[in-house]
């Protein structure tokens, strides 16, 4: 058994930390952190482990985490995984980060985007960006950076047409959609995410700066063999009134014409070896396709009228966009199957 941490456990993304962290067969849950409960047994938070665990939180301090856990999850907000992460390490820690820490290795980039200074560059170089699917070398790495939930989605289903050199990189536009808890489940939740707000509603925000869009850029940049600069993403995010998911459609011109079922074939190649992406094929995804699953399911069109290929992928934004991701990616760490505790198919209806 692992002895596994999780520090900054009390939103949303440290509930399904722990949702899925109770359940896995080679995890120990040894060591939970809350600031605000701590001495709380996890239950006073969260109803739904109630029998699953008899852990209470701590406030985290860094010696007792060393002496408790063997690999971490940060699941803290933006600005404060780069203070932790450090700590950790000199105790040679493994580390999946959840945050938006790491996850750009350029120290400039991440300045401009996330408007703070970063207290830990001399960690940049060596982070490992936590998608298996593109980044195998996540198995060597002891400070992983779990993408962004929107970043995982444009990703899965734009790479392999970046790695192919399919579409021209300066014509990709992407349209996605994300369900409230997205925002994060944190006291001081701005009003804009209440009920009242959502329901019934739907609306843009962040229309051209979305901070996902600089990690999602790196990555597409490092497919195509190019440098960052040469590839511009266009990308605006949508508040569904719903608690889970994201649709993602992405759009993009082709550089010379193809046909659909190539489109598809060599979507389905790419993803031969990646238990978690399914290819669909021109059937259109819906996101209670993958709701509790750590599945991301892709379906395509080509607009022959126009040159363009449209790619659609649906993700559960907890589970594949955060923790079934992070738990994908510490297996990997661990040298376990990459899908042990996350065998579970999505919730039907």
């Amino acid at each position: 058994m692992h002895r596994i941490g999780i520090v900054g456990a009390r939103g949303f993304t440290g509930a399904e930390l722990l949702r899925l962290g109770v359940r896995h067969s080679a995890y120990e849950l040894t060591y939970v952190t809350s600031e605000s409960q701590a001495g709380q047994p996890l239950d006073t938070a969260f109803a739904t482990l109630h029998g699953a665990t008899r852990l209470r939180f701590s406030a985290f301090d860094a010696r007792e985490a060393a002496d408790a856990a063997d690999a971490f999850f940060l699941a803290l907000p933006d600005g404060e995984a780069m203070k932790t992460a450090p700590l950790l390490l000199e105790q040679r820690k493994k580390i999946v980060d959840l945050s938006g820490d790491f996850r750009v290795r350029d120290r400039a980039t991440y300045e401009r985007w996330y408007g703070r200074e970063h207290l830990s560059p001399e960690l940049l170089g060596e982070t490992v960006y936590g998608m298996p699917e593109l980044h195998p070398e996540v198995r060597d790495a002891r400070l992983v950076a779990n993408p962004g939930c929107y970043a995982t989605a444009m990703l899965l289903a734009l790479a392999p047409l970046f790695a192919s050199g399919r579409i021209d990189p300066g014509t990709v536009i992407v349209d996605a959609k994300s369900g409230v808890s997205g925002a994060g489940g944190r006291v001081g939740m701005k009003e804009e995410f209440s009920f009242p707000a959502v329901n019934e509603n739907l609306r843009a925000y962040s229309v051209t700066g979305h901070r996902h869009v600089a990690e999602t850029e790196q990555e597409l940049a490092l497919l195509a063999g190019r440098a960052p600069e040469e590839v511009r993403l266009s990308f605006t995010p949508h508040l569904l009134p719903i608690t889970r998911g994201i649709y993602a459609t992405a759009y993009a011109s082709l550089g010379r014409a193809v046909d659909l079922g190539t489109l598809i074939q060599e979507h389905r190649l790419f993803y031969r070896d990646a238990p978690f992406v399914h290819v669909a094929g021109d059937a259109i995804p819906e996101i209670r396709h993958v709701i509790g699953s750590n599945v991301c399911r892709i379906g395509m069109a080509l607009d022959e009228r126009v040159g363009r290929v449209i790619v659609m992928a649906v993700i559960d934004n907890l589970v594949k966009g955060a923790a079934g991701q992070a738990i994908q990616n510490l297996n990997v760490m661990l040298g376990l199957p990459e899908t042990a505790g996350l065998e579970a198919p999505a919730i039907y209806p």
